[in-house]
């Protein structure tokens, strides 16, 4: 792994927090074009003129993206003078024997879960801005900059808690990182945050999106610590992934059948209730996984 054996939180954490960086700087850079192409200040914009800023705001950004693909084409061509081995072919009853072997490994199955769980709290993020302007009552580019924010902290807490992984244990941190997301998500569902209680809410996303964020630190930091081998690491994070990541399939329309069902406030506490319930899953999951590989400890010393 890229990070060697004992700085894989901290390689995790700087991939994470550059992605932050990323997204942080394309949020802003939406905002700033949308707000320079109003005419008119966003209270007494007309829809057709937001929509056309709004037009402008996908052209320039994927005609940005298209030039730093074209970019990344040339800079990193193949080197014709660097000797590359020939590719090890495996037969299909070894992948077959990979898949078997990694599914014997109860910390996969485990992590399955909480990546799972993890991943349903970070697909909620998309839902802060909306929050922000249906329930606190921001426009669209003050409740926007919310959003965008928030990407920023992504990056602090990428670095921080790639740095805490490597000093404790990666599932010492998602144990952690569940009960913080907890926490917020309750303050959100139990219908504490009003229109008036600006404070509340800023703290609150702040406490959910630490807890949610750091686990795009934590997800594949934990692979070695759950004792998986080496050579059957790329078919662990495959499965891993395939149920991992389907919250990017049935979040979407669950979140919207919520809030469809339930129009304003209690809409929103019916999809931190949900986040709540995941991530006290993920807590049992990861408290689990971490008690599993302690006691795998002294074998390994």
């Amino acid at each position: 792994m890229g990070g060697g054996q004992h700085r894989q939180g901290i390689a995790f954490g700087l991939l994470d927090g550059g992605r932050g960086l990323v997204s942080f700087a394309f949020g802003w850079l939406g905002i700033l074009i949308f707000s320079i192409l109003l005419v008119n200040e966003i209270e007494v914009s007309s829809l057709l003129e937001r929509k056309e800023a709004y037009r402008y705001v996908v052209l320039i950004c994927s005609i940005i993206i298209t030039l730093i693909g074209v970019l990344l084409i040339i800079v990193l061509k193949d080197n014709p003078n660097q000797q590359t081995s020939s590719p090890r072919i495996i037969s299909t009853r070894q992948v077959f024997g990979n898949y078997l072997k990694v599914l014997q490994l109860p910390s996969v199955w485990l992590l399955m879960i909480i990546i799972l769980c993890a991943y349903t709290g970070y697909k909620i993020t998309d839902i802060y801005s909306q929050y922000a302007n249906e329930v606190m009552g921001y426009n669209e580019t003050d409740a926007a900059a919310i959003g965008s924010n928030l990407l920023g902290i992504r990056i602090i807490i990428g670095i921080i808690i790639g740095l805490l992984a490597d000093k404790t244990r990666s599932s010492l941190m998602m144990i952690i990182s569940f009960a913080i997301t907890i926490i917020g998500a309750l303050i959100f569902a139990l219908g504490f945050i009003e229109a008036h209680t600006t404070i509340l809410f800023g703290f609150t996303i702040i406490t959910v999106a630490t807890g949610v964020y750091a686990f795009r630190t934590l997800y594949f930091s934990a692979i070695q610590e759950g004792k998986i081998p080496m050579a059957v690491t790329g078919t662990a994070v495959g499965l891993i992934s395939l149920v991992g990541y389907t919250p990017d399939i049935f979040m979407g329309p669950a979140m919207g059948i919520l809030l469809d069902d339930s129009p304003g406030a209690l809409g929103f506490q019916k999809v931190f209730l949900m986040l709540a319930i995941f991530a006290l899953i993920g807590l049992i999951a990861s408290y689990l996984f971490h008690r599993l590989n302690t006691k795998q400890l002294p074998q390994d010393l």
